[in-house]
């Protein structure tokens, strides 16, 4: 598209240079080809993203949608100027929760708020969301960078994103079949994900550029505390898409903000309770260290954070060592925290 002739001298002395956009857009596109699957039709710069559904061999197909952002963990990669890996986050935060019901991720729409926009920074972004859309399967088929000059200084920007996935009705996973006996299996997360980064901040004084966040930790294998935390998001999609074609999978959860109390019990029926095992997580040394610099009850860390679980799943007790080996052929260290048993509480951590 040429975009020769657009340009608003007003528009930019009030803040907002609509030429950067379209810089924004050209350094994107490269990354934007990376996603593209069997239903793209069109490529990036008309009013909406065009999608294919496939749909064949579905009787009934129900899609799926999710939208989320990456909370204040925007804060810390402003502050480290590192911007190649939020843009995981976003998308990670969307198709976790779509392939929760056992849906595939079809394709992805981002949104970037910025108080400036810098073509090379947006593009940066944009590249992580790409790597994001990649990891899932998803396309990334539209997006919005929107330059919001007085409403955030220059530096600032947030994202968020929307993503639709696609099931057959008959696969839906609801939890209507799980029972006593079935099994929780673990699946390990890289870290903190993107959730409770505002406590985060408190414990480490983020806000202020703690020193404190750049010096290399043994108990972090000699990462920064600042890396630690900007470790992006694990993406299951694929994993787990495996996992539906060879057990019988009744409950998922994404293992977000609430922790283990609010999220796992969103999976499980009335009558019935994950019993977890809190020994048998192996919790990673940043929430060891959340806990101790930021003297944080136990039950608050569980309430907060994944604790290293950033995905459960429960399958039938017969079918855990399939489970298992089918996690570790890609890629996914799974393992057993707990078990499906009767109690009024969804969840009960022992």
């Amino acid at each position: 598209m040429d975009h020769k002739n657009s340009h608003s001298a007003s528009y930019a002395a009030a803040g907002v240079d609509i030429t950067a956009g379209y810089r924004a857009v050209e350094l994107m596109k490269k990354h934007i080809g990376r996603t593209k699957n069997e239903g793209c039709l069109d490529d990036v710069g008309g009013f909406g993203g065009l999608f294919g559904l496939p749909i064949k061999g579905m009787e009934e197909p129900v899609l799926v949608s999710g939208t989320d952002g990456c909370g204040t963990k925007v804060k810390l990669a402003i502050l480290m100027d590192k911007h190649d890996t939020i843009g995981i986050d976003a998308v990670a935060m969307c198709v976790n929760d779509i392939i929760c019901s056992g849906a595939r991720p079809l394709f992805f729409l981002d949104y970037i708020a910025c108080g400036k926009n810098y073509p090379e920074k947006i593009a940066e972004i944009v590249s992580g969301v790409a790597e994001g859309c990649v990891q899932s399967g998803a396309a990334l088929i539209g997006g919005e960078t929107a330059e919001h000059p007085g409403l955030m200084p220059k530096e600032d920007y947030d994202l968020a994103g929307f993503a639709v996935g696609i099931v057959d009705k008959k696969k839906i996973i609801d939890n209507s079949r799980m029972e006593e006996g079935d099994v929780v299996i673990a699946l390990p997360s890289t870290g903190i994900h993107s959730n409770g980064f505002s406590l985060c901040r408190k414990v480490f004084d983020i806000d202020n550029n703690n020193p404190l966040l750049y010096i290399p930790r043994e108990e972090l294998d000699g990462k920064t505390i600042a890396e630690a935390l900007l470790t992006p998001t694990k993406i299951y999609v694929k994993p787990v898409l495996a996992l539906l074609e060879k057990v019988d999978v009744k409950g998922i959860s994404h293992i977000t903000g609430g922790g283990f109390y609010e999220n796992i019990p969103r999976s499980i029926p009335d009558g019935l309770s994950a019993k977890i095992d809190k020994s048998a997580i192996k919790v990673l040394p940043i929430f060891k260290l959340i806990a101790e610099m930021g003297n944080i009850p136990e039950r608050d860390m569980y309430n907060t954070y994944n604790m290293g679980v950033g995905m459960s799943i429960v399958v039938p007790a017969k079918d855990v060592p399939t489970a298992l080996d089918t996690l570790s052929e890609h890629g996914i260290d799974g393992y057993v925290i707990g078990s499906i048993i009767k109690h009024d509480e969804k969840v009960v951590l022992e």
